[in-house]
């Protein structure tokens, strides 16, 4: 394969599985902004959406300090000057899979094509909260439809398996962004940790990974923060677990360099990554820091994507 084609599929799946966690994102926020002010409403909500979506600096510099609900809608959404924002992820993805369509099942190019089509028909302008929640809905459902086809239709080779890491990596960017943001911004500092928000905060946390009733199933018991950390860090079971993550990085990257003949710094980088948190434990965690732990991880996996382009895919 050649390395154009292998980075186009890598950056196809990063952008719809970035795509994907910007709709959770906006959907989570509009929930924790819409609580009642005895549960502790009107907090932050709107400014660490900016700030889990890494688009923080941006939107500053194009929108200053009004950090309200439809300029965060709209930079996050449609905005054309931000690189990041959905209608953008949509349209580089397309514009990849058009580079490699050749390469892609029938299923994969009418899933993008079709949402490119179906995006021109949203607008923020005058758009209301039921049509947002419509407009999240599609992006989520089209993530999904598009995750499916990948999985049940390519055959597993090399373009499969680079596609898989793409969208592994990013997924364990967002977790760990999510989670990040989470534990340190979002909380107001006059709020008590175990208080009515903190609770319906870190609930919301887990329905915007799809993960709350997974969260009952596996602890049976309240939402608590180091639970959930344990969910979205270290359980492998959970999709979308950084361990998970890296289960599914390691493998992919192994499959890849059985096929080429020759492993790389990108399996040993994986690997280790996957060794440390197979070796991590949620108390040390907290105790040494949670906020240090997830800024050594996003480091580390950004490291890793580096490491996969200069191995691979240029």
């Amino acid at each position: 394969m050649l390395s154009r084609t292998a980075d186009n599929l890598y950056w196809l799946s990063r952008y719809m599985e970035r795509a994907d966690c910007l709709a959770r994102i906006l959907d989570v926020t509009q929930r924790l902004a819409q609580l009642p002010a005895a549960y502790g409403g009107s907090t932050n909500e709107w400014r660490s959406a900016l700030l889990t979506a890494g688009c923080a600096d941006l939107f500053k510099q194009v929108h200053g300090e009004e950090t309200n609900e439809q300029n965060v809608v709209n930079f996050l959404a449609f905005a054309p000057e931000n690189p990041s924002s959905i209608r953008n992820c949509f349209e580089i993805a397309r514009t990849n899979a058009r580079s490699v369509r050749t390469a892609l099942t029938m299923e994969m190019w009418e899933t993008i094509n079709s949402a490119w089509l179906e995006l021109k028909r949203y607008s923020t302008k005058d758009m209301t909260r039921e049509e947002l929640a419509r407009f999240l809905s599609f992006v989520k459902e089209t993530s999904l439809r598009f995750d499916g086809a990948a999985y049940r239709t390519m055959l597993r080779n090399d373009a499969f398996w680079f596609s898989r890491v793409g969208m592994y990596v990013e997924r364990a960017d967002n977790t760990a962004r999510i989670l990040d943001v989470k534990y340190h911004v979002l909380l107001p500092d006059s709020e008590h940790i175990g208080g009515p928000l903190d609770y319906f905060q870190w609930a919301s946390i887990l329905r915007s990974v799809s993960a709350l009733t997974s969260f009952h199933w596996v602890y049976r018991e309240s939402v608590k923060p180091w639970l959930v950390a344990d969910l979205l860090i270290l359980n492998a079971q959970m999709p979308r677990s950084l361990t998970s993550c890296y289960q599914n990085i390691t493998r992919y990257l192994d499959d890849i360099a059985a096929y080429y003949g020759r492993q790389g710094s990108a399996q040993r980088l994986a690997r280790s990554t996957l060794t440390k948190l197979g070796n991590s434990r949620m108390e040390d965690i907290f105790q040494t820091g949670l906020h240090e732990f997830i800024d050594s991880f996003v480091f580390e996996n950004n490291r890793l994507g580096s490491t996969v382009t200069e191995q691979y895919l240029l």
